[in-house]
Order: structure tokens, then sequence, then C-alpha cells
């Protein structure tokens, strides 16, 4: 018998099924919110907080990532379902949609199983934009089919670590919202950019297969204020990993050596604006056995811009950022 939830009463369905049934059941299929969240004038503090639910195993989680104090930080919640696929609510962790696309609410308690405490509310100074679903597979099986959404704002109020209160003030970065399948562990390659300027937020999402094949590519310019994003139509990268003296290092297997992430992305927009940006960071969030991770990004821009970015270059083979293969059965042969 087919069991019904709170939120079958809405207008909600994509699919002849009751919520939370998806159109592609699949162990690896989600839908997440990403929030990241750092200073805007110079490298610092990094707070991320995730929130995702798995229809396959009936479960929802979070992860609390990144860097206070020089120090990683790291928690993970998690909560079945039990009848209740919906509610934002894990452990500790909340998040609450006050005005959809505009803002919302971020609450972490203050407990011994939380990494960091949140009290913050995230304000759009971008207009959000949506990027093009995108898909991989490995053979016949489906690695990634993903849609994804991104967009910038401003972070306010406070974080709490280690029983030290830190004030929150027009901290910038993005929150993302995804939903479909991602088997991490079998995705060959991505970069995704997250800039944000004064001017405005820039946003790619890049995948490669291990020989440097384009898969894929999207994201935008969000000029800040309520102008439409204007979509990127060209990208290229010239990156490279970082040792702790900031010299050029190589990945390997493991990254043992990587201490952070350089280099220039250069991208075009629709209308024909060219844009290189410049950076140099050291790891926000390390991903470990799933290969490279976040990284925060002092930049500065071809066109005389300066900011702050989190860079997340991840995957489990590339010829050039992880050179070593640590997955099997991988796109695109499977």
């Amino acid at each position: 018998m087919p069991q019904l939830t709170p939120m079958d009463e809405h207008f909600v369905h994509q699919i002849p099924e009751p919520l939370p049934n998806v159109a592609t059941p699949h162990e690896h299929w989600r839908e997440s919110l990403f929030f990241v969240l750092h200073r805007g004038d110079r490298p610092g503090d990094v707070i991320i907080l995730t929130l995702a639910h798995y229809p396959a195993r009936q479960v929802m989680d979070s992860l609390q990532l990144g860097r206070v104090g020089g120090a990683p930080v790291m928690a993970h919640h998690s909560r079945p379902y039990d009848g209740d696929p919906h509610t934002m609510k894990v452990g500790p962790v909340g998040v609450e949609v006050v005005e959809p696309f505009r803002t919302l609410r971020l609450r972490v308690e203050d407990t011994p199983q939380a990494a960091v405490g949140l009290d913050l509310t995230f304000s759009a100074r971008t207009r959000p934009h949506a990027l093009r679903r995108g898909t991989m597979k490995a053979g016949q099986d489906v690695v990634w089919d993903q849609s994804h959404m991104v967009q910038s704002g401003t972070y306010d109020g406070t974080f709490t670590h280690q029983g030290v209160v830190h004030e929150v003030r027009g901290w910038l970065g993005q929150r993302d919202h995804s939903w479909g399948i991602r088997d991490h562990a079998r995705c060959p390659f991505w970069i995704w950019l997250a800039v944000q300027l004064p001017e405005g937020m820039i946003a790619v999402w890049h995948w490669e297969l291990p020989n440097g094949a384009h898969v894929y590519t999207d994201g935008c310019f969000a000029p800040r204020g309520d102008a439409d994003p204007v979509p990127v139509v060209g990208f290229r990268h010239d990156l490279h990993w970082t040792d702790e003296a900031g010299n050029e290092t190589g990945y390997g297997r493991d990254g043992d050596s990587v201490a952070g992430l350089a280099g220039r992305v250069e991208l075009v927009l629709d209308g024909g604006r060219r844009i290189a940006v410049d950076a140099e960071g050291r790891w926000a969030q390390r991903y470990g056995p799933l290969g490279g991770g976040m990284s925060e990004m002092a930049v500065t821009t071809s066109d005389g811009s300066a900011g702050t970015a989190v860079y997340e270059v991840t995957g489990a083979h590339h010829h050039r950022y992880f050179p070593v293969a640590r997955g099997t059965d991988l796109p695109p042969g499977g």
C-alpha cells in the first residue's frame, strides 16, 4: 500500500506516485541544500552547511564542514524519515525558507553533537539561476543526472565554536539547491566555482571525463540586485595544486602534499563578454577518498575587480588533477 505524507495534500507532485517517490529510483538519488559563507574582504573562517534527503534509503542528513580559526570542522547528523521526509530539520540542524528565493534562516543548536552552532539569515543579493540538467553514464549505469539552482547572498547573525560566539555581518556566499542522481565516488572530475565580487557572482559547474573531454558546462554572471543572470557559454581552466609553501605540487593518489589551489580560469558570457579570474587559496574542506575538495580563494578579475570565492575541484580520475585513479567503473565505459 502506498504511504502518504502531509505534503501529498499539496500541488507538488511530478509523477503519478505519492511523495517522496521519484521518477528514477536510485540509491544515489537525493535532493540537497548547500550553503557556504566567508568574508568578502579577505580570507578567514569558512562555514559550510548541507541538508539532504535520500528516498531510496528514506533518510535525511546534514553535514557541517569548513574551517574555523585555521582548523577544520566537521559533523554529520542523520534521521530516518519516520513518516516525515519533508521537514527541514535533522538533529540540531534546521533550515527555514522564510521567503522563496529571498530569505532563508539557518539554525544549528550549540550542542556537543554540533561542529559549529549557527544562527544565520541568508538574504539574496542576486537572482537565482537554474542550471541546465546534466547527465553522465558509465556504460549503461547512470552516474549523474541532476538539476541545480545557484544564488549569491549575504549572511548575518552569529556562529558559535568551542564556546566562543563569532559575529557575522555581511559575509558573502552562495547557496545551491540540487536534485537527482549523483554517485560522487564514480564521478571522474568536476569544477564548481562560487566567486563573490562587489558587482555580483560568477558561478560555474564544469564536468570532464578522465581524458579531459568536456561533458557539461553551465553557470552565469549574476549581477547584484534584480537583473537577470547572464549565462556562461564558454569556460577554460588552468589551475594547479599548491603545497604549504604555495609552490605547485602534484596530487598523486591522495593529495598528501596538497594544501591549496591556484591558477586562472577564463569564461565567456552570452553576448561575448570575457572574464579571466586569477585566484589563490587554501583548503576549506578536504574530501578524503572522494578526492580534492573545496578551497577558499582570493580572486582578481581581468576587468579590475577583486573578491573572495570557493572553488570545488573533485573527482576520482582526471589526467591533470587526479592522475592516479581512485575509483572503478568510471565513465565513459563503466
